[in-house]
């Protein structure tokens, strides 16, 4: 008797341990899944921006340095390795871009372009995507780390080497009050 209510015991733990694995297994997929959601927009900017800066260098000859910023927090994106330095250099490319926008508020003759306004309208579509899918990204690395963090999962989770992963914050600029003047 007291075998069966061993195996039924072992048979349950079994079962539980593969359930938690599978769901631990499913939300870190899902987190990679809403990453790679932000990096399909990421990557639309980061197309874009090119086009952008070369209308705009038309118009403002003489603003170098912004350019070069642009440039450079491009290309910093292109070659970032890890997810960690993606979302910093993500930042600088946010930067940089907001940047170019106050730049062209400078030149009249810029913002009555077609195809400035064009690339302007379609970037600011993409910054809308991106901020919906870093919401998503969010909600799915909460979702990860409350089960890694939970008992008894957090068990399972840590013999399993789960690791939590970080969620996308604004960045100092971002976090700033926005000045307003009519």
């Amino acid at each position: 008797m007291w075998w069966i209510i061993l195996v039924v015991i072992l048979i349950f733990l079994i079962v539980y341990v593969v359930s938690v694995y599978n769901g631990l297994v499913v939300l870190r997929n899902n987190v990679k899944n809403q990453y790679s959601q932000i990096d399909v927009e990421l990557k639309r900017r980061f197309d874009l921006v090119p086009n952008l800066v070369k209308i705009v260098k038309g118009y403002a000859k003489h603003e170098k340095d912004t350019f070069k910023e642009v440039v450079k927090a491009r290309n910093i994106y292109a070659n970032a390795n890890s997810m960690g330095e993606q979302l910093k250099a993500n930042e600088e490319l946010s930067d940089a871009v907001n940047k170019l926008f106050a730049l062209a508020e400078s030149y009249p003759e810029l913002k009555s372009n077609e195809n400035f306004m064009k690339l302007q309208n379609e970037l600011s579509e993409i910054e809308q995507r991106i901020v919906y899918a870093r919401g998503f990204y969010n909600d799915s690395v909460l979702k990860l780390n409350n089960k890694i963090e939970m008992f008894p999962s957090n068990i399972i989770a840590s013999m399993l080497g789960f690791k939590k992963h970080d969620y996308f914050e604004a960045n100092s600029n971002e976090r700033e009050n926005v000045n307003v003047e009519l």
